[in-house]
């Protein structure tokens, strides 16, 4: 399975652990189906989808910088190409 490593440039702290970067791993076709039936509405998929793929709660994804968040989703679609 491919991995990518993020290193936050603006950490985040959520339920009192500081997450300085997050790893990314590929997604597979059932991590699409389980946030597209997991989100209340299309913007949720990809917040839904970011936390499975980075193992760690929703609210850590939430509160990434615009910046950390726009990381996240270069590294994502480099796993498509």
């Amino acid at each position: 399975m491919r991995t990518e490593q993020i290193k936050l440039k603006y950490p985040v702290t959520v339920a009192g652990h500081e997450y300085k970067e997050l790893t990314v791993r590929s997604a597979k076709v059932r991590d699409q189906i389980i946030a597209q039936k997991s989100a209340s509405d299309n913007a949720d998929v990809e917040l839904v989808l970011f936390s499975n793929l980075c193992e760690v709660s929703r609210d850590v994804i939430e509160e990434l910088e615009v910046a950390d968040y726009y990381q996240l989703q270069q590294a994502y679609q480099g796993f498509l190409a």
